[in-house]
């Protein structure tokens, strides 16, 4: 990447054991959009994730024996900084990954929460008391379980969500007592820095709390080190299962990819599913791995919905991130949307129909339906990360949960159908981490559980479910006699 310029940028430092470090390889962060400059980083190198683990290490004697009100504190006090920075983290967010500014507000609003939700939750991590006198000779005997935290955690975070996916890997380890080395995004680095401004307000123990970018061959470190205990990875399939065979005896938590998939059934309102399958399908420009990507639709309505959809689809606006009234902004790399427009291109020339859309424009793509695909076209079979959707019609029920199976992912799914019975059908045959029932499923809120199976990942987020990620349980077993 050049490094010349003709506007002049901030230099912004990483965030390592308690000190704002430029050392390392300057590198440039632009704008997606129009490739404007945003600031010049230094990427770190593998001394200094050899520093970052000695510093964690070090750390974990700390975080280890901080009692419940003071990791309670410090979450609250990170999610007042960001409250009273509300737009300095939105406009830094639209910037450097290219979402809308009225998207990138509401992910400053979900960080908000999931620290407060990770504040709470340091007060009810779990424990258990067993009475073990069951048999005879266990008489006068009981026990104890209690969590303890694991050590020190790698996460490794995507350009998609910089701020509020960076919050689940370190929310959670605050609560737990882990500390934390976070490698951010290449791309997206600038709001976990403004995160560390807060951590760093808030008064973790120096080494609690690093933000380093590394180039993935120095970033291997952090995933074959023993020293690390956990390694909590968001992003693609094969990077993670990747991750997951070389990172040795360590607990390694997965959230990856999706085609996610919504089945609409005729007893639906279908104004409302229409309604929300556009707002799932090409919000931040389809880049969510629960984005809506296929919509199977009963045959008796599918020219009504399908009207509908397309109609929802027309109002949306592409263009400047910056612009308050944008929806839809570029994709993060151009290559991105070359690789998407050539997977429609191949599904129209081989026999599928574009409804509206197709175009690109550099990094952006026009929001994109097509029909008359095959379920082994790449726009249905892989994970299209894109503003494009497809929507088929189905005539039995069951053969639409079928083909909602049918892909190598299993996120989230979503069904719109008032039938109680279709419902706990969907959930019982599903192969998904989570079926939304009356939505799409591209629906989360950020302390339920979230995670998928199949290629879609290993683990569960969600800040109770990720504490206990990043636990161990342990017994004491009392014997009075």
């Amino acid at each position: 990447m050049s490094l010349v310029t003709t506007t002049p940028v901030r230099t912004q430092a990483f965030y390592l054991q308690g000190k704002w470090v430029q050392e390392g390889t300057p590198v440039e962060i632009r704008s997606p959009y129009d490739g404007t400059p945003l600031a010049m980083i230094f990427q770190g190198t593998a001394d200094h994730a050899e520093r970052a683990i000695q510093s964690a290490v070090r750390a974990f004697g700390s975080t280890r024996r901080l009692p419940a009100f003071e990791r309670q504190r410090v979450l609250r006090s990170i999610a007042q900084y960001i409250s009273s920075h509300k737009e300095e983290f939105a406009r830094t967010m639209a910037q450097e990954a290219g979402k809308p500014l009225k998207a990138a507000r509401t992910e400053v609003d979900r960080a908000i929460f999931t620290f407060t939700i990770g504040a709470e939750e340091t007060t009810r991590i779990p424990g258990e008391y067993l009475s073990l006198d069951w048999q005879q000779f266990t008489s006068g005997r009981w026990g104890i379980v209690r969590r303890f935290p694991l050590g020190p955690v790698a996460g490794i975070t995507p350009f998609n969500f910089p701020l509020n996916l960076v919050a689940h890997k370190v929310a959670p380890a605050i609560a737990s007592g882990c500390p934390i080395i976070l490698k951010p995004a290449p791309q997206t680095p600038l709001s976990s820095f403004l995160l560390a401004e807060a951590v760093e307000q808030a008064g973790l123990p120096d080494g609690a709390f690093n933000v380093l970018p590394l180039s993935n061959e120095d970033a291997g470190l952090l995933i074959t080190d023993d020293r690390i205990k956990m390694i909590s990875f968001t992003g693609s399939a094969p990077v993670g299962w990747e991750i997951k065979r070389r990172a040795g005896k360590k607990k390694v938590v997965l959230e990856l990819g999706g085609n996610a998939g919504v089945i609409v059934h005729s007893d639906a309102d279908l104004a409302w599913a229409a309604e929300r399958c556009v707002t799932g399908g090409f919000s931040y420009a389809g880049q969510t791995c629960i984005s809506v990507q296929r919509i199977l639709v009963e045959r008796s309505i599918f020219k009504k919905f399908t009207d509908l959809l397309l109609e929802g689809v027309s109002r949306l606006r592409v263009g400047d991130p910056m612009d308050e009234s944008t929806d839809l902004g570029p994709l993060i790399r151009e290559s991105d949307a070359i690789r998407a427009s050539e997977w429609v291109q191949e599904a129209v020339q081989d026999g599928a129909t574009l409804l509206c859309g197709g175009k690109r424009h550099g990094s952006t793509i026009e929001p994109t339906v097509l029909t008359g695909t095959r379920p082994d076209m790449k726009v249905n079979c892989q994970e299209i990360f894109a503003p494009i959707v497809t929507i088929e019609s189905y005539d039995d029920f069951s053969l639409a949960l079928r083909r909602i199976n049918e892909s190598p992912y299993g996120l989230q799914a979503g069904v719109f159908t008032r039938d109680a019975n279709r419902i706990f059908q969907a959930y019982d045959e599903l192969e998904v981490g989570g079926v939304i029932a009356g939505d799409v499923p591209s629906f989360r809120i950020d302390h339920m559980p979230y995670g998928g199976v199949k290629d879609s990942g290993l683990g569960r987020e969600g800040l109770r479910y990720a504490i206990e990620e990043m636990t161990e349980p342990k017994l004491l077993v009392m014997n009075l006699r």
